[in-house]
């Protein structure tokens, strides 16, 4: 049964070590006939959340502010898995990455609860110069446990300094079969 999958890549660069996981993982999931959408944050124009408590979650665009988010929240809405992809920045996820979670709030405001539960899954792709990757795995159970969605899986791609250093790598394959083991 095809899947949609949505891809928030928190990179700021498109064509950096978490991107290329990103690649992989995407030519994977459409190998095995699923659809997948990704958004790039560093071009998008996402800002932080107010904390405002304002939103609405059936609403078109659940948040009382009105910038890129209003494209990425339909997707998750309508999507069966959720892909996490950053690099590792001061152990944990990249602030466009935490931005944009932070943002997905607004679903689980006002008129039902559109974001936790709903039989989705996720992912992580992580990319880094070192291996630190405790905390932020602690982050991601947390956040999966909260949201109850099942972890689907990580790849958690340690020492790649330079842009390409991932480039044949095993963690390339993984996210590959990764994707393509998405049922």
């Amino acid at each position: 049964m095809s899947k949609k999958i949505v891809i928030l890549n928190g990179s700021p660069r498109k064509k950096g070590n978490t991107s290329m996981l990103v690649k992989a993982f995407t030519e994977g999931a459409e190998s095995a006939g699923h659809t997948v959408t990704e958004f790039f944050l560093d071009s998008m124009d996402i800002h932080g959340c107010k904390g405002c408590f304002g939103g609405h979650s059936s609403k078109e665009c659940p948040c009382v502010q009105k910038d890129d988010m209003a494209q990425i929240y339909p997707a998750i809405k309508e999507c069966d898995v959720v892909v996490l992809a950053t690099p590792l920045y001061y152990w944990n996820m990249s602030g466009q990455l935490r931005t944009a979670i932070d943002r997905l709030f607004a679903l689980e405001e006002g008129d039902g609860n559109l974001l936790r539960g709903h039989d989705r899954a996720s992912v992580l792709l992580m990319a880094a110069e070192g291996y630190g990757f405790e905390d932020v795995l602690t982050y991601y159970d947390h956040l999966m446990e909260h949201l109850r969605w099942k972890s689907l899986g990580h790849i958690l791609a340690g020492g790649n300094m330079s842009v390409g250093d991932i480039k044949d790598k095993p963690e390339i394959q993984q996210a590959y079969e990764l994707g393509k083991s998405i049922q």
